[in-house]
């Protein structure tokens, strides 16, 4: 069983100056009206040919003209759809009501990113908040197309996660699915949908998959059926954890963390700062416990060994705690440590695995749904390169101490390890939407796209070999 987690509160360069040059020879005036008009007789044909070049090879359509020439390497041409607002935008009317937990008005504002905190590119992200922030970039993004006759995929801009927590206690169960179903109904009567059945469209939920799949025979925590209508299990849907066992058309992306850069010096910045940090603590946890909750066990011994070490940072939270929901405490923790201890909650994942690899810190993880079975776009196959595994039952069996696994590793293991971590740094962020055109490295959105397009890609290819 599971349960929903609470939420806590270049300019352009000027061509070369070319200065006209003189000759000394005294020529005829008419020869040299004839040089002239001859140059330009020629100017004006190359100039003509190059036009005509141009136009065969890249039409000026008016999707085209302003994509093609941004969009090399960033991703496929994807259109988004114009949803009425009740899907979207028309729901942060009532941002005060968006989750039962928190208000979520602060949360909301710039494109969902929040408020921004002293440094620039940094915001006190909130981390259900993916369905805005993945909307904006897209707005913006240089592989967006207005014509949905050249785009090979399709976004349906539906901010399901930001609705499912404002209905979470919802008794009607119409209600609490209504818009879900209305969605369905308005996407099953665009033409694009039955083009291809919905196989190149998707969507992005900011919430984990558990809270759109509720079953008639399972217990009611207040999800609703989004993700398990017919019309939905059709398209892809990214979500920041998927159904291990259950999520065929589900893919992860990574929670919002709080650095947003425009720009490749930004991250590279970033990356250099971590890189340098000294690292005084072996192992670090940022967390509470979960009394009553199984799956959540290995917290308490994760607890109870970090608190005894002199050698692991304890930042203990508990409801309400301030301390683990100022980023800069958090990440602040993280940079100090060389090890940071991700273990399951009330659900698989955690938005602090990716606050780790910010901080240029190595995860390490206890149960393979933590990261392993879900982000497969985004880490390495080869986990040992990033990461620490430690089977959770060996914790709580009294088998393995976290400390004498984590310090028997080589300091040269250490660093190459870190610095395949501070490498994904890039890929697990979430670029500002304001950024323009490419912006010179590949963020979550960009990974998403490129995988997006390669499932429509592949899944072309076996209608039509299936035709022959």
């Amino acid at each position: 069983m599971f349960f929903r987690k609470p939420s806590p509160t270049t300019p352009l360069h000027s061509l070369p100056s070319q200065t006209p040059s003189f000759s000394k020879s005294k020529e005829p005036h008419n020869h040299i009206i004839t040089n002239k008009l001859r140059y330009t007789i020629f100017l004006s044909l190359f100039l003509l040919s190059w036009l005509l070049l141009l136009r065969h090879h890249h039409p000026l359509t008016p999707s085209q003209n302003q994509t093609t020439t941004t969009c090399q390497g960033s991703g496929p041409l994807f259109y988004i759809y114009a949803l009425p607002s009740r899907f979207n935008l028309g729901l942060l009317q009532r941002c005060q009501n968006l989750n039962i937990y928190t208000n979520m008005c602060p949360h909301v504002a710039n494109n969902g990113l929040g408020q921004p905190l002293p440094t620039p590119s940094w915001y006190a992200t909130h981390q259900f908040i993916g369905d805005m922030i993945v909307h904006a970039r897209l707005q913006n993004h240089p592989c967006r197309t207005s014509d949905p006759h050249a785009a090979r995929l399709f976004y349906i801009p539906f901010y399901g996660g930001l609705h499912a927590s404002s209905v979470f206690r919802e008794h009607n169960l119409t209600l609490r699915d209504a818009l879900a179903v209305d969605l369905v109904d308005f996407l099953q009567s665009q033409p694009w949908w039955k083009r291809n059945n919905g196989k190149d469209h998707f969507v992005a939920v900011g919430r984990t998959a558990w809270d759109f799949m509720r079953t008639k025979d399972g217990p009611d925590f207040g999800a609703n059926i989004f993700l398990n209508l017919p019309t939905v299990r059709n398209m892809s849907v990214l979500t920041v954890e998927r159904h291990p066992w259950q999520g065929h058309n589900q893919f992860a992306i990574p929670y919002p963390s709080y650095f947003h850069p425009k720009t490749l010096s930004e991250m590279l910045t970033w990356q250099n700062t971590v890189r340098q940090r000294p690292r005084p603590f072996l192992f670090s946890f940022v967390g509470g416990t979960r009394p009553n909750l199984a799956k959540a066990k290995v917290r308490d011994h994760i607890v109870t060994q970090c608190d005894a070490s002199e050698r692991c940072v304890l930042v203990q939270c508990a409801s309400g705690d301030a301390r683990c929901h100022n980023p800069m405490n958090v990440l602040e923790v993280m940079s100090k440590s060389t090890f940071c201890l991700q273990a399951p909650g009330d659900s698989f994942t955690r938005r602090s695995t990716f606050d780790s690899v910010l901080a240029g810190c190595i995860p390490v993880f206890f149960s393979e749904h933590t990261a392993y079975t879900q982000y497969v776009w985004y880490f390495p196959t080869e986990r040992d390169t990033y990461s620490v595994f430690i089977d959770e039952r060996e914790v709580n069996e009294g088998k393995k101490r976290i400390e004498d696994v984590l310090a028997i590793i080589e300091e040269k293991e250490v660093e190459k390890m870190r610095e395949v971590v501070i490498g994904l740094i890039p890929k697990l962020t979430y670029t500002h939407p304001d950024a323009s055109g490419v912006v010179g490295f590949e963020d979550v959105v960009d990974v998403a796209l490129q995988q997006l397009s390669r499932l429509v890609l592949d899944e072309t290819r076996s209608l039509v070999s299936a035709d022959i």
